[in-house]
């Protein structure tokens, strides 16, 4: 069994992934009577109260991965143009705490948003053109693009589609989990080949 901070994946019924829930969200949906169907390991058996007609007591199984009716919601995050909001968090996870500069990977309090093209120079903040970079690397890099600093690139920044954003933002992804959200990765996905890097 896991501790009741595992993360449970809910996807909707064709099993486009749709974010992360805590152990109460999936045993109201459990009780709602809203669960499809489950796939994964059993996280938690979660006992409730006495039955007070019959004296049983009510137990929900809570599986890693559990899908619910309807589909809009996930077809609306995977229509083309669709983009997942902006966050450090998810920026620093989608390049591996890892500045794209100098090549080492950091703590997280360690790290900063670097426009590639900056903002004084019409950059955006979009995840096209943002990367994680060290503190001293952002300092050094300031408001030129690499080329004008003499600094190199390491990888290209891309935006996640929305399978590749639940997975930035679990906390502790499960084998099962993964296995199943990287199936939703495009086939070119940069995280194919950094994720195979960490395991």
């Amino acid at each position: 069994m896991y501790g009741l901070e595992q993360q449970v994946l809910h996807t909707d019924v064709t099993g486009m992934p749709l974010e992360w829930i805590n152990y109460q969200q999936a045993v109201r949906l459990y009780c709602a009577e809203q669960v499809a169907y489950t796939c994964g390991i059993v996280l938690y058996t979660v006992r409730g109260g006495f039955n007070a007609h019959n004296g049983q007591r009510s137990i929900v199984t809570v599986n890693s991965i559990l899908a619910t009716q309807g589909g809009a919601y996930a077809r609306l995050r995977a229509r083309e143009g669709y983009v997942p909001p902006l966050s450090n968090a998810a920026l620093f996870r989608r390049d591996c705490n890892t500045c794209l500069y100098c090549g080492e990977t950091f703590a997280v309090r360690d790290l900063s948003r670097d426009h590639v093209r900056p903002v004084v120079q019409g950059g955006i903040d979009h995840w096209n053109n943002v990367v994680t970079a060290c503190k001293p690397c952002n300092h050094r890099k300031g408001g030129k693009t690499p080329e004008q600093a003499g600094m190199q690139l390491l990888a290209i920044p891309f935006a996640p589609n929305h399978a590749e954003y639940v997975y930035l933002q679990g906390k502790r992804v499960l084998a099962d989990q993964m296995d199943f959200l990287r199936a939703h990765f495009p086939r070119t996905s940069p995280l194919h080949r950094r994720l195979m890097g960490l395991s």
